[in-house]
């Protein structure tokens, strides 16, 4: 119900026909004027108004007010009308037995009104009892013959209206007027805030309040009076508050229209729309609410009456969410949860969509039915796909609920933990740790657990796996065998020849799993008839063990990674990581064996098989795990297998996908990154990195990977041509943890590559200091993982120490030997060619040739310009030396030769030693002494087999910029493209 004082607001239209039907009364002319509109809208405030001005103009006014606390009260509102005319006439009505057909005090009002016109004024006609709807009817059958009007509000639907206000023949000649209210326009709310608050409301206030409200005049005026309490300004700033305020307000009105609401079956009906209306029909609904006698039809009126429903579009009524909350607020939790329980059920057989079942579940009970989890698994990757992880997080915590297999369970909760190590990592590590402790656990999900907590930066889980006990992970014994010894006080089994090699995966044995060699049998294998229940018994032990040793060698290769990720081994009570074993089918065990191998720089293609063994499915069928493989595709970058990785990493990309592992894509993503960046790719690392920035937020990125994703961003921006932002990532503050984990190093190489790009010398080989320093602690001395050594050699160059830019470019040169990559070999001669002095030409013709058969394009690209430079140089002084000799055998009537160095000037082509291929005097095309620095630059550059694009990344520039440049090289060389200006280099004879 509105407040007295509220304001008519936007109600002229209507004050203008009561005004009107209140003077035709007094010229004797009758009239029956209904109200409506839904509550609050202020039709009860309306109807005071107009029997204000009845008064005023000498009009007789009889008021009365219909609640449903007396709708089974006979002729409640009849006692209230005629009590100012008599006073005994409540007791005569209530105490009095009922005769058939008797209208009592209706014939004493209609003789009366002849004397005087009379307004009679019924608020709320919608809880009317019986008797006073019969007099009220009688009455408006009656109205043509007095000067009377009948003035009503409702809040209900014409279905339980009476009759009188739809215009009926009842009324006769007398005036019939309905007048519906609206709410308020978004003006009206406006005149509503400078009403109460005194001032004009921001626009976006009144907009937000208007929305909020949707315009019902009672909810507004309630809202602004409580937000003027707070002496708070009707701005902008304060829309939240707002917000509040009004759920406040309309969840008071829920709660006391629900408390006047009588009829229990309406409540029961009430409340389960509050948790199905959305979901479920009408009919539906009132089926889950229990047998009744009440009609439909009724039931939805006293409904729609009691102001806690509104209509939808002619579909059936719902719910504001703030009203829902009210209605279940007050049923007991027990009831509640047994309510959703039984919705959830009826909504799974009429076949509602999942997230539907789903929402019902959460509330619900257990129901103990295999559906349940099923649909709440749905509803999960539902979820997710629509980006809602929080809420899919909460489907899965529900599935728990649920009676469950001990492996389903477990499977349950490492699918949860999966996306509450992006939402909520805490929660996450508990969970899983919960499953790495579990004795429990199926085969291979300890490992995934472990997998997940190491893409998650916890280390400690692969030692919470590590059992104790002789041959256990703790075992300093050799793992090399991995041959579990035969089980004491077993009377069968198998021999133990045949358990070696099911258990350990005999190297000697056929990959292919053949056994027609007869070395492969032994003496059961002759008589099959005489096998047993013993042996199938062995046969089960067997595979138990086989999954035993599965689930070891996983765990080591784990632990292994934990160890690089964090080295923990020289904090007290920490025992060293296992060695890997040597004979293993274990992926995992491959993948990790393949990055140490590359790590020490050694067994180049035993570390390029290890790495593409780790992706080949388990022999016992277990699940591959994400970590091993992400340090194969690793381990491919450094042995110039790039292209192979990348596909690797499409997959682990595509599985994670399917999966809905966020954290999982990020780091492949991350990876990713880091590849393209290592050839030459950076616009697309930087996609790649913002694509898992939006997978992982940085905020919720563990401290052991903020070091690597910082430096991939800080090269990615370099390289992309935004040196401001990389110096603001290279001077973010990085968390204490960070400064203890293996990927410090990489953010320590990044800072030094950008204070090379700044020509700052000193500071620069301080970081590539730092760097090869941590690379050392965690046993990684291979050039091709970062540079260091040359990098911090040219900057020593830089800063007149020759003696130590030698020795580390040296060093590196027979690291990267050893280790045998063109990218890394091609590197190492580049850093030593920039550093020393004799035959400087030759190395960098060297580095240009072992480059160009490398995927490192952007290493390549500047051995290209290093050796255009020296060559420069060196022509230059050749000239010089061939016009004193020309100015000195001139006398002697030698004819000047040819100008040397054009054929200097550009590299020779990929794979062709230098010396070879090339005419020994070439002469240079006419036209190229007319070439501008930047178009000698970038002729170089395309000669040498670069796209514009590259070109482009490798100078700075615009691709546009490129294409000017080349034009105009062809248009002074007298060239047609691309091609004949390749054929310059090989010298007019085409050598």
């Amino acid at each position: 119900m509105a407040p007295p004082d509220l304001p008519l607001f936007e109600r002229d239209r209507e004050q203008a026909v009561l005004s009107a039907v209140i003077g035709e009364l007094r010229s004797g002319r009758p009239a029956l004027v209904t109200v409506t509109g839904e509550p609050g809208l202020g039709q009860n405030e309306l109807l005071r108004w107009a029997a204000g001005q009845a008064r005023a103009r000498g009009v007789h006014v009889l008021a009365a007010r219909a609640t449903s606390a007396e709708h089974e009260l006979r002729y409640g509102v009849v006692a209230q009308l005629l009590a100012p005319e008599d006073r005994d006439i409540a007791t005569r009505l209530f105490v009095a037995p009922q005769r058939p057909g008797g209208l009592p005090g209706l014939n004493h009002l209609l003789t009366a009104c002849h004397d005087r016109p009379t307004l009679l004024v019924v608020q709320d006609v919608q809880w009317l009892d019986p008797a006073s709807l019969r007099w009220l009817e009688a009455l408006a059958r009656r109205l043509p013959r007095a000067p009377l009007a009948l003035l009503t509000s409702t809040t209900g639907t014409a279905i339980d209206r009476p009759e009188w206000s739809v215009g009926t023949p009842l009324t006769g000649l007398a005036s019939t007027i309905e007048l519906a209210l609206p709410p308020l326009t978004t003006s009206g709310v406006s005149a509503a805030v400078r009403t109460v608050c005194g001032v004009p409301g921001d626009t976006d206030f009144t907009d937000a309040l208007a929305q909020a409200t949707r315009g019902v005049p009672a909810v507004v005026h309630e809202v602004l009076l409580r937000f003027t309490r707070t002496g708070c300004a009707p701005r902008v700033e304060h829309v939240e508050h707002l917000r509040a305020l009004t759920a406040e307000v309309v969840g008071d009105h829920a709660a006391q229209a629900l408390s006047e609401l009588r009829d229990p079956v309406a409540v029961d009906v009430l409340r389960a729309l509050a948790v199905c209306g959305d979901l479920l029909d009408f009919p539906l609904v009132c089926t889950l609410a229990g047998l009744h006698p009440v009609p439909e039809a009724r039931l939805r009126a006293t409904l729609m009456a009691s102001g806690l429903l509104t209509p939808r579009d002619g579909s059936p009524p719902g719910h504001d969410a703030v009203v829902r909350a009210r209605i279940l607020e007050e049923m007991p939790a027990a009831d509640r949860a047994d309510l959703y329980a039984r919705a959830a059920r009826l909504a799974q057989r009429v076949a509602v969509a999942d997230q539907g079942i789903a929402e019902l579940l959460l509330r619900a009970r257990p129901v103990g039915a295999p559906w349940a989890v099923a649909t709440l698994r749905r509803g999960f990757a539902a979820a997710l796909r629509s980006g809602r992880r929080d809420r899919a997080t909460a489907y899965l915590a529900r599935a728990l609920d649920e009676p469950l297999r001990s492996e389903e369970r477990a499977r349950v909760e490492l699918q949860l933990a999966s996306v509450q190590m992006v939402t909520a990592p805490t929660a996450a590590e508990r969970r899983l740790h919960g499953l790495i402790r579990s004795t429990g656990t199926g085969t291979g999900l300890r490992s995934q657990a472990v997998d997940l907590c190491l893409l998650g930066g916890d280390t400690r889980a692969a030692r919470l796996a590590q059992p104790t006990g002789p041959g256990t992970l703790g075992d300093p014994a050799p793992c090399d065998a991995d041959v579990p010894a035969p089980r004491r006080g077993s009377g069968t089994g198998s021999p133990p020849g045949r358990r070696a090699r099911a258990v350990a995966g005999d190297a000697t044995a056929p990959r292919g799993g053949n056994t027609s060699d007869p070395s492969h049998r032994d003496g059961s294998d002759e008589h099959p008839e005489r096998t047993t229940t013993a042996d199938n018994d062995a046969t089960v032990s067997e595979r138990d063990e086989l999954a035993t040793v599965g689930d070891r060698h996983e765990l080591i290769a784990l632990l292994r990674v934990a160890r690089f990720l964090r080295h923990e081994e020289t904090c007290p009570g920490v025992p060293p990581a296992p060695a890997l074993p040597e004979h293993s089918h274990s992926p995992a065990v491959a993948g990790v064996r393949a990055w140490e191998h590359a790590m020490a720089g050694v067994h180049l293609e035993a570390s390029r098989r290890l790495a593409r063994a780790a992706f080949a499915p388990d022999p016992g069928g277990r699940p591959p795990l994400v970590t091993p493989r992400l340090f194969a595709c690793r381990a491919l970058f450094l042995t110039d297998d790039g292209d192979e990785a990348e596909a690797h990493l499409a997959t682990l990309l595509n599985e994670a996908h399917r999966q809905r592992a966020a954290i999982a894509i990020a780091h492949v993503l991350a990876v990713r990154a880091d590849l393209h960046l290592r050839h030459g790719r950076p616009d697309a690392a930087a996609r790649d990195l913002a694509a898992a920035e939006a997978e992982l937020p940085p905020a919720r990125l563990h401290p052991l990977f903020v070091p690597y994703w910082a430096s991939l961003n800080l090269v990615a921006d370099l390289q992309n041509g935004r040196p401001d932002r990389a110096r603001e990532i290279a001077a973010r503050p990085v968390p204490s943890l960070s400064e203890e984990c293996a990927t410090s190093a990489y953010l320590l190489f990044a800072r030094g590559v950008l204070a090379r790009s700044e020509d700052d010398p000193q500071r620069a080989r301080a970081y590539f200091r730092a760097c090869g320093r941590w690379l050392l602690h965690y046993g990684c001395v291979n050039p091709a993982v970062l540079p260091w050594r040359s990098l911090a050699a040219e900057a020593a160059h830089a800063l007149g120490d020759d003696a130590e830019a030698l020795r580390l470019t040296r060093e590196e040169v027979r690291l990267a030997a050893r280790w045998g990559t063109r990218s890394a070999l091609g590197r190492a001669e580049l850093g030593l060619a920039v550093v020393i002095r004799e035959n400087r030409t030759e190395h960098f013709r060297a580095a240009v040739a072992t480059l160009s058969e490398s995927p490192a394009r952007t290493d390549y690209t500047r051995a290209v310009l290093e050796l255009a430079s020296a060559e420069s140089a060196e022509a230059e002084r050749r000239t010089a030396l061939a016009l004193t000799s020309r100015r000195a055998s001139t006398a002697g009537g030698v004819a000047p030769g040819p100008l040397p160095g054009f054929s200097q000037a550009l590299p020779a082509p990929a794979g062709v030693p230098p010396g070879r291929g090339a005419a020994p005097h070439p002469r240079p095309p006419a036209g190229w002494p007319a070439l501008s620095p930047a178009e000698h630059e970038t002729a170089l550059l395309a000669a040498s087999g670069l796209a514009n694009r590259e070109i482009a990344t490798t100078l700075s520039v615009t691709t546009r910029a490129v294409e000017l440049r080349l034009s105009g090289v062809y248009r002074k060389l007298r060239i047609r493209g691309r091609e004949e200006l390749r054929a310059l280099r090989y010298g007019p004879e085409g050598g």
